[in-house]
């Protein structure tokens, strides 16, 4: 009987308490309603001090509310090691390895929201397991120029094919209750200069070019968090842009996320506070201009930010609405009790990343079928290439990662063909002996006493005995190669491969090149080589992809989401003269003259010059025969759509996987207008002599192009034709219908 007084004094003591919860604790209650209550109980000072960093990746939280400090990482294609409290380098944790996923080109080529789904469910179950609460990708920017060393990290050059895929990658980051940080918003289409270029554009090309991945992962990803970029628009800086943050993101768009600077992109605390910047990062201070003891004190929406507030100079109506957004930040990741508990380095991660680079690669040429390599007991497999060897993990600026294994092209070949044959490696050049990026080291000695004349004279006596020789090269992560923060001097491949490759050539016949860059590059002995591969930067599981492809294990179905030009001067961004490529400490401006007019779209309107490779472009093992394309209608009206079916049929003798492509043309606008334009994809897999009908859908959106003149998008009645390809300068069958 006392037992039963004591639970009932329990009880009684227990109903107050609960019903004293706040709001802002409350998980039942509405995101909005807690925002608002939270933000009513910080002080000025508390809400200053959660919109700037306080270390190199993490902004202070609300202690004294339970609202706990912000962690971000670094995350093109990995969780970034732990750096320590104010620097770069690292902190010595023995627990901070992580999986490394291809790179977001490789994901692009798959062609597969599928695999994109898989990418950021696995990437953000990493990064919730290491308590981040924002991982800063991933990026959309679009390939403009072959010679951009960060575009390994992005989606390619096509807006639509971008916007397609940044969707499930974002809902599977933000599944794990972490942020998915787009980036880098906008027009960050180099990195010479990126601090200070001025990009004049107009509103035409942004809308249509630069703009759909972004507006995509707003309003179909629902993205937490977007990053701005380093360059400058309309003369103000991307990270604190009136026109970019607060008119088309927030207003246009109706983003209700926080808005990060990069790293260092913050200049202005008056535009800080006016023009859309909500969290301040990495900003240059020494700390000492004021004899202050913390630098972060000393960011633009720091202390400057309080004066101006206490001194009446502006009000708090600006700091409220950065304070929701993060405020709303907090709730949606490290607030949520209910968000997975992640997982590491496991089994399912691996997995993942050699499934989507094994469907990223692309097979770009093979005559006389050289590829899947028929290999017998005892033959002999030479191996040439740096590129065979070393790690692409580390270096690259941001995406740099501490793997906890990385196996090598060269140990894949090993381990799939070792028992049957013998696997020869010959150096061939040398290209970045160098293995080291802010504490992370590579470990391999990577020195070399031959010279290169003696090295391509050893590979081709080796060459000569071999029954294949598999040429693995192309760029690495090295400073003006594909690396952040410099751009590469020239299209061709670097350390004198193209010898290496040409003498390979002349010795076997038998020769595939694997070329392993986050880039296109001159090939000048194209006609030379048989087989060609292009197998990106592709992670942890490198060498058990591109093993998996050599052998046929897997049938590579990776389409280019890109154009592969034959010279840099087929480029428009070149041929305009609009990318200098050369270091200035003034503002520069660059003038996109290439408009609309990006990739293949350039490409297809030119009648003396063809792409090295197209857009799109991607071989099998197999065959595919597409049938005549038909149409359910030959009109539309403005508020319908039309049907585009066509049967494609597997005629090979493998199992393959084929990316069926749609693009639509309109036969005269007001505006002039490309040939044809991306609007749709969809990949089929097909046993052999299997047939199935893929369908297209076309609505109004797919017919509209953007008029500046009246702000909006605009579809004028005509005559559209709809391409069904299998690569942009591969159409298959074309049907046309009129919009009324």
């Amino acid at each position: 009987m006392k037992l039963i007084h004591i639970f009932a004094g329990l009880a009684i003591a227990a109903a107050p308490l609960a019903a004293q919860v706040p709001v802002y604790l409350d998980e039942s209650k509405p995101i909005e309603e807690r925002v608002e209550d939270a933000l009513s109980r910080m002080t000025l000072e508390e809400k200053v001090a959660v919109i700037h960093a306080q270390s190199k990746f993490s902004s202070r939280g609300v202690p004294r509310l339970g609202i706990p400090d912000i962690w971000t990482t670094d995350g093109p294609h990995g969780i970034r090691a732990e750096v320590l409290w104010d620097e770069w380098d690292q902190a010595g944790w023995t627990n901070d390895s992580c999986v490394a996923y291809p790179a977001l080109t490789c994901l692009a080529a798959t062609w597969n929201e599928d695999m994109s789904l898989l990418y950021g469910k696995s990437i953000g179950e990493e990064a919730r397991y290491r308590n981040k609460a924002v991982l800063l990708g991933p990026g959309v920017n679009i390939y403009r120029t072959p010679l951009n060393g960060r575009n390994f990290e992005y989606m390619g050059e096509d807006p639509y094919l971008a916007a397609t895929m940044v969707v499930p990658y974002i809902q599977g980051v933000q599944s794990n209750g972490v942020a998915a940080c787009v980036k880098h918003f906008a027009l960050n289409n180099h990195e010479v200069n990126r601090y200070n270029t001025n990009v004049i554009v107009d509103d035409r090309t942004l809308y249509e070019i630069y703009l759909p991945a972004f507006k995509a992962a707003v309003q179909e990803g629902g993205a937490w968090a977007i990053m701005g970029s380093y360059n400058l628009y309309k003369d103000q800086h991307c990270c604190h842009n009136e026109y970019l943050l607060n008119d088309i993101l927030r207003g246009e768009w109706g983003f209700d996320g926080v808005v990060i600077s990069d790293w260092g992109g913050t200049h202005d605390t008056d535009q800080a506070i006016h023009n859309g910047l909500d969290m301040e990062f990495g900003s240059w201070t020494d700390g000492l201009s004021e004899g202050a003891s913390n630098a972060y004190d000393n960011y633009y929406l720091a202390l400057p930010y309080l004066k101006k507030i206490r001194s009446g100079e502006v009000g708090t109506e600006e700091l409220d609405a950065k304070v929701r957004n993060v405020l709303r930040l907090a709730f949606r990741t490290v607030m949520d009790r209910n968000r997975p508990l992640g997982s590491l380095c496991s089994d399912a991660h691996y997995a993942a990343a050699r499934q989507i680079a094994g469907e990223g690669i692309v097979l770009l040429k093979n005559d006389a079928d050289v590829l899947p390599m028929k290999v017998e007991k005892g033959a002999r497999i030479l191996v040439v290439g740096e590129n065979a060897i070393k790690m692409m993990t580390v270096g690259g600026g941001s995406s740099s990662l501490k793997v906890q294994r990385e196996i090598s092209p060269l140990e894949g070949i090993r381990e799939r063909f070792g028992d049957i044959a013998e696997v020869v490696y010959e150096r061939g050049y040398v290209g970045d002996v160098g293995g080291e990026y802010n504490g992370v080291t590579t470990g391999q000695d990577l020195s070399e006493s031959r010279s290169a004349e003696q090295l391509i004279a050893d590979a081709v006596a080796q060459a000569k005995d071999a029954d294949y020789v598999i040429f693995i090269g192309g760029l690495n992560k090295s400073n003006q190669q594909d690396c952040e923060g410099a751009d590469r001097t020239q299209l061709g491949l670097p350390y004198g491969q193209d010898e290496v490759i040409r003498a390979l050539a002349a010795a076997n016949e038998k020769l595939v090149v694997v070329n392993i860059s986050g880039n296109a590059v001159a090939m000048p002995w194209v006609e030379e080589v048989p087989s060609i591969l292009q197998a990106w930067y592709i992670g942890s599981e490198a060498g058990h992809a591109i093993a998996d492809v050599l052998s046929g294990d897997v049938n590579p179905s990776g389409k280019l989401p890109f154009t592969f030009p034959e010279k840099l001067e087929d480029v428009p961004a070149h041929i305009f003269g609009e990318y200098t490529g050369i270091a200035s400490a003034d503002t520069v401006d660059i003038e996109y003259l290439d408009g609309i007019y990006v990739g293949y779209r350039w490409a297809d309107m030119q009648k003396k010059t063809r792409p090295l490779f197209a857009f799109g472009h991607g071989l099998s093992y197999t065959s595919f025969e597409y049938g005549e394309p038909t149409i359910d209608k030959k009109e539309m009206n403005a508020d319908g759509c039309v049907t585009v079916s066509v049967t494609v049929t597997n005629t090979g003798d493998r199992e393959g996987k084929e990316t069926v492509q749609m693009y639509v043309g309109d036969r005269k606008s007001s505006l002039p207008r490309p040939v044809k334009e991306l609007k749709g994809f969809e990949k089929v897999s097909l046993a052999p002599g299997e047939s199935t009908t893929v369908s297209f859908t076309v609505d109004r959106d797919d017919l509209t192009f953007f008029d500046p003149e009246k702000h909006e998008w605009v579809a004028e009645p005509g005559k559209f034709d709809v391409y069904v390809a299998a690569a942009a300068d591969d159409v298959r069958g074309k049907v046309t219908f009129e919009l009324k």
